[in-house]
């Protein structure tokens, strides 16, 4: 079931954009889901906060108090990884889209087949991760995790130390070198060894201060001196070229 939040201060804007997407539902059958719609970006921060979050977000840019733009940074803050398309009247914002990590900005009105166009992109993007995972053998048992949900791996001791959106999870003891051990990961692109014993996930990456990697959560990595400089390239790559790979 796919979970949309629309908002919008306009109530006919708001409500243009509710059809088109229950439209997007009824042309394809394949693709159940509910939306939900919020006036302002305060609305719909307190109904992620006070629950779970979006898979998609369908936001306005302009609106009075929280903005579309400050909704989706405190949405990347909450470690909120929904897929974000933007409609706007104005297209003076592309830059700070990007930094929130849209997957789409589209200029007001809105086509009905340009925006089904970009669901169908969002939906797809989204079954991908959903499907991407590793197995980890933890002391436990084994468990499996999604990719997206991983922020960073590292070596600590003899394991390998998963730090993820809900938690840390560490594996057995392993007796390969961490880049053997951490191979699965490092063959998706969202993946970059930093050094030789950790693995940083540019998904979860929202800025790069020297040798500080702040992530979407707030928490701050450092990053070894030797690879930092490389690091805030291949990251802005990543983003540059887009995530069809994901």
């Amino acid at each position: 079931m796919l979970r949309i939040a629309l908002c919008d201060d306009e109530a006919d804007k708001l409500l243009e954009t509710a059809t088109l997407v229950e439209r997007y539902f009824q042309a394809r059958p394949s693709v159940s889901g509910q939306v939900e719609a919020f006036p302002s970006g305060g609305e719909l921060i307190a109904r992620v906060q006070e629950s779970r979050g979006f898979d998609i977000y369908i936001l306005d840019i302009l609106m009075p108090g929280l903005c579309g733009i400050d909704a989706a940074r405190k949405l990347r803050q909450l470690g909120d990884g929904g897929e974000i398309i933007y409609i706007t009247n104005s297209n003076d914002f592309a830059a700070d889209s990007y930094e929130v990590r849209a997957f789409s900005y589209l200029l007001k009105p809105v086509d009905e087949a340009r925006l089904f166009k970009v669901l169908d992109g969002a939906v797809e993007k989204l079954e991908r991760r959903r499907s991407s995972a590793v197995m980890v053998n933890t002391p436990g048992g084994a468990e499996r995790i999604r990719l997206e949900q991983i922020l960073y791996v590292e070596r600590m001791g003899r394991c390998m130390r998963y730090h993820c959106v809900g938690g840390v999870v560490d594996s057995q003891s392993i007796r390969s070198p961490f880049k053997t051990a951490a191979a699965p990961l490092l063959a998706d692109r969202r993946f970059y060894l930093c050094g030789a014993s950790f693995a940083l996930n540019f998904q979860h990456v929202a800025a790069v201060h020297g040798q500080e990697a702040l992530l979407d959560n707030g928490q701050t990595v450092t990053l070894p001196r030797m690879s930092a400089a490389e690091f805030k390239k291949a990251w802005g790559r990543f983003w540059l070229e887009g995530e069809s790979a994901w």
